[in-house]
This record gives structure tokens, C-alpha cells and sequence, in this order.
């Protein structure tokens, strides 16, 4: 581990070291050990958790892995007391990749809470093409994740809170409807990642809006490849899919939205 900062709230930015690191694509993730890896093996807690792989980098040394997380649970604790020069145990890139908008589409990507880690490569790979606005929620501005480095990318960036604090006094999805507003059909597409209701909401203003949208689901799950069958989401057709393996990325009119906590 090079570096485990403190970012504000609950918001810390791990970054790692991976030999053999073998490139990733946008919407992919890792599973990382619930804290440092110790001399003695520890079993509380045990599993893993899922971490969106937020971007990488280069250096003299090799590959730069950045993961953003919040500090939640006993497992995100134990991760966030971690000290630069400890090893995390990392299994991955996992999942599958967000699928690219057409060229004549307007990739408008809105995300919330930790789901934020889940589009920062997307925004990246997109920003050379134009025709990219990035949508941005949390409860407060403390909530916030990654705001900068958006903003250093040059991309439409545009924030909500709920209180008011930073931006846009509400939820991001009401800048969603705003950003679509005036526009033809099959001209825009929309990404989402974030907390359900959010999600579905956004799901719901495709339909209306009769646009494409696909949605990066945070299932909780043990494995990362599915051996677990934890991670089960239900679809619209009656049947389950993994988010590990068939997923995160998800067509949003597929989701049985009313079967997700």
C-alpha cells in the first residue's frame, strides 16, 4: 500500500501498488481483504468487500491502483486503519465494463455516494469524444467523493446535495430531467450508479424520456466471481442474474427494481 488518506466525513482514498496489474475497463471492480494482511490470519471479518476500481496510474515503479471507499462497517475500519507499506489482499479486475455510448449519444453519467468511485474512468475514457455531462449527489458536501479530480478532467460537471450544502439544493436526479429536457429521443445515455432509489429513479426518467440506460449495481457479495451466489439480483423476466459476473453494468429496464433493498 503507498498511500491511505483521510479525505473528510467518511471518505478515504486507498492507493495501491499491484504487480502484474493487467488493466482494467470502466465499471470493473476488485475485491479487497477487510484490512492490512497480518502475520497471523485473521477471521473477523473474514470476507472480502467489493470496491470499484476508481482509476489507475503510472509510476517508476510500475501500476497505481486508486480506490475510494467509506469508512461504514467494521470491515471499512479495519481498511481505513491501514498504514502505507502494509499489504491488502486484492483479487481482480472482476465484472463486466460499462458498454460505450453511441457516437451520436450524449453520455450523461449521475452517480451518488460511493457509487461515484464507478465513473470516474468512464468520464475519463468519454471526455475526448465531447458530448459528456457528469451529475454528482450526496446528502452533504462532506458526502461528496472525488469532486476535483471531475472537475480536472474539464468535463460538464454538475452537483446536488440535499441540504443544500454544495450546489444544487436536492436530488441529483432532478438535474437529470433538467439535463434531458429539450432533447430527441436516442440522443442521450444515461449511467448511474449510487444508492437504489436513485438508481430507479433514473430508470423510471429513461422510460419516460425514452432513452437507454444502464446502471452499475452495489449488491453485497462474497466471492467476486460466483461461487457465492450472494450478489443474486432479481430481473424483470422473472430470473436472477449475479452483479459479479453478469454485471455490475446492467441494462436498467432488465431490473426487477422492486425486489432490491
Amino acid at each position: 500500500m503507498v498511500q491511505n488518506l483521510h479525505e473528510g466525513g467518511a471518505n478515504h482514498r486507498l492507493t495501491l501498488r499491484v504487480p502484474g496489474w493487467p488493466g482494467f475497463e470502466p465499471g470493473q471492480f476488485v475485491m479487497l481483504s477487510a484490512g492490512a494482511c497480518g502475520s497471523v490470519p485473521r477471521t473477523d471479518p473474514l470476507l472480502p468487500r467489493p470496491m470499484a476500481v476508481y482509476r489507475t496510474r503510472q509510476d517508476a515503479q510500475g501500476t497505481l491502483v486508486d480506490v475510494l471507499y467509506k469508512r461504514t462497517g467494521r470491515g471499512t475500519a479495519l481498511l481505513a486503519e491501514a498504514l502505507p507499506g502494509q499489504q491488502v489482499g486484492l483479487v481482480g479486475p472482476l465484472g463486466r465494463c460499462f458498454e460505450l455510448p453511441g457516437s451520436a449519444e450524449r453520455a450523461l453519467l449521475v452517480a451518488g455516494g460511493t457509487g461515484i468511485a464507478s465513473v470516474y474512468e468512464l468520464a475519463a475514457r468519454l471526455m475526448p469524444r465531447g458530448d459528456l455531462c457528469v451529475l454528482l449527489g450526496a446528502a452533504t458536501a462532506q458526502d461528496l467523493m472525488g469532486v476535483e479530480d471531475f472537475a480536472a478532467l474539464g468535463v460538464e460537471l454538475q452537483i446536488a446535495t440535499d441540504d443544500g450544502s454544495r450546489g444544487f439544493l436536492g436530488q441529483v436526479t432532478r438535474l437529470l430531467e433538467a439535463a434531458l429536457a429539450g432533447r430527441e429521443p436516442g440522443t442521450s445515455r444515461i449511467y448511474s450508479c449510487g444508492p437504489t432509489g436513485m438508481m430507479r429513479r433514473c430508470a423510471e426518467i429513461a422510460v419516460l424520456r425514452d432513452v437507454p440506460c444502464i446502471v452499475s449495481l452495489e449488491n453485497h457479495m462474497a466471492c467476486g466471481f460466483g461461487v457465492c451466489l450472494g450478489c443474486a439480483a432479481p430481473l424483470s423476466d422473472g430470473s436472477y442474474a449475479l452483479v459479479c459476473r453478469d454485471g455490475p453494468p446492467f441494462d436498467a429496464s432488465t431490473i426487477a427494481w422492486q425486489g432490491l433493498p
